[in-house]
């Protein structure tokens, strides 16, 4: 077997595709998206719990900091999503994603005691193109990008499209400001 040149970033050339499990694309893009949040809540210095059942959230996620005024440590509720049938670096400042209204409502509540948010991954349809992994990296492809919901509206008759913004990159930093915020007593 020969090795290739790295290319420019440290990755390693992109080797014949193995063969994949026989695992639903939509059940591997489910765990790609928590192994996403389970990184940047790893970075951001977060604990995460799995709700049992979920009800309509998929985790929750919390953060201790002495700089937190109402609370030592404050929680947000996490719905992922993924689709791969949006472009990477979606043009305009945000991109849409519909949802069904019975679960809109859910994250659109308001006034809540915890807040909730959406955080939508777009990943490429192939799974041969999700993540790259060298000696100091691991890619992965494409992007989260997150949105609070509260106060949204339904609009649809069984699902309704919310626009999500494209600034709103979901990372460390990212979560670090959100519970920043919701740690002095504000929304995500």
């Amino acid at each position: 077997m020969s090795l290739g040149q790295a290319q420019p970033g440290g990755l390693p050339p992109q080797r014949a595709a193995p063969a994949r499990g026989s695992l639903a694309t939509t059940a591997c893009m489910e765990t790609l998206q928590v192994g996403y949040l389970h990184a940047v809540a790893a970075a951001a210095g977060c604990s995460l719990a799995q709700p049992f059942p979920d009800n309509g959230v998929d985790w929750h996620v919390s953060h201790g900091s002495p700089g937190h005024t109402v609370d030592d440590e404050v929680t947000i509720k996490v719905q992922l999503k993924c689709t791969y049938q949006l472009p990477p670096h979606p043009t305009g400042s945000t991109f849409p994603f519909t949802l069904d209204n019975d679960h809109l409502v859910k994250l659109a509540r308001t006034p809540v005691a915890v807040h909730k948010i959406l955080v939508v991954m777009i990943v490429p349809r192939d799974p041969e193109d999700w993540l790259r992994a060298s000696h100091d990296r691991l890619d992965l492809r494409h992007c989260c990008y997150w949105t609070n919901l509260a106060g949204h509206p339904v609009t649809g008759r069984r699902r309704t499209t919310v626009r999500v913004p494209t600034a709103r990159i979901f990372d460390d930093r990212a979560l670090c400001e959100i519970m920043t915020r919701v740690g002095r007593g504000g929304r995500p």
